[in-house]
């Protein structure tokens, strides 16, 4: 049985596993960017959230990175254990993104997803995102990525 899900925002000591994730589960192919000091940048980093999902013996199961602009947030990295995939941890990391996104006021979310990613881009989709932007090389100039977007206003509760 797996333990309860638990959405947390990461601390220093999730730099190097959610760097390690970006390696292998993201990044493959292109390079590693995402190495531990940045991932430690993005969490001292008051206008980017990093989150964590711990599983059993304090591994992670997933994270997900989004940095904050003034009306809109832009979602860096998402990524999920393969062994925990489609359990609905990527959609409830959304959701508490998206929640923290409109309690800070940010209209719309972005994110960019592999050209050749079917699954992210569906998985995207199901959310709600919507494809606007093709990017021939986007990746390191070796992979394009399509941009995707969601207007969180459409979603938001109407005020009485």
């Amino acid at each position: 049985m797996l333990t309860p899900l638990t959405i947390r925002l990461a601390d220093v000591r999730d730099a190097v596993p959610i760097a390690t994730m970006s390696r292998d589960l993201i990044e493959h192919g292109l390079g590693w960017s995402w190495t531990a000091p940045r991932v430690r940048l993005s969490i001292a980093d008051a206008q980017t959230n990093v989150v964590a999902v711990p599983g059993d013996g304090g591994a992670l199961r997933a994270f997900a990175i989004m940095r904050y602009r003034d009306d809109d947030a832009h979602l860096l990295l998402l990524a999920v254990q393969p062994d925990h995939a489609r359990r609905g941890i990527g959609s409830a990391m959304m959701a508490w993104l998206e929640k923290v996104a409109l309690t800070a006021g940010v209209d719309r979310i972005s994110l960019e997803a592999r050209v050749t990613n079917a699954a992210a881009r569906a998985f995207y989709a199901r959310l709600g995102y919507v494809e606007s932007q093709l990017q021939p090389g986007y990746y390191r100039g070796v992979e394009a990525s399509v941009r995707m977007a969601k207007d969180l206003w459409l979603d938001r509760p109407q005020r009485a």
